[in-house]
């Protein structure tokens, strides 16, 4: 299903708010390794977010995921404060790892032991 106008306006805003989210509460380096977001998408309905992590070069993916899982009510209260004027109900966040990076280099590992 392709996805509406409203849906990437909105994914689009909240991306934008959750990198400065990240900034603000010194998310984007924690294990060594860097965090950002890749990408957001949002549900028809607009109640649901689901944000896509890039983790790179982090010692434990499990570890950065459940540490920035823990501290998800205090980014949902800063998303709620920054966005009450835009949104009518702030949407459930859930976290994802975004293991698109791992598998390009992944690949490329590959394409140079073929050489």
């Amino acid at each position: 299903m392709e996805e509406g106008k409203r849906q990437r306006q909105v994914a689009g805003a909240l991306q934008e708010q959750f990198n400065d989210i990240f900034l603000r509460l010194n998310l984007t380096m924690i294990d060594g390794g860097m965090v950002s977001i890749s990408s957001v998408k949002v549900t028809p309905d607009l109640l649901e977010a689901r944000v896509y992590l890039s983790l790179f070069q982090v010692k434990d993916n499990t570890k950065v995921m459940k540490a920035i899982e823990a501290r998800a009510w205090e980014i949902k209260k800063e998303l709620a404060a920054r966005m009450k004027n835009q949104l009518r109900r702030i949407p459930v966040i859930h976290f994802y790892n975004d293991d698109t990076l791992d598998y390009v280099f992944k690949m490329e590992e590959i394409f140079k032991n073929i050489k």
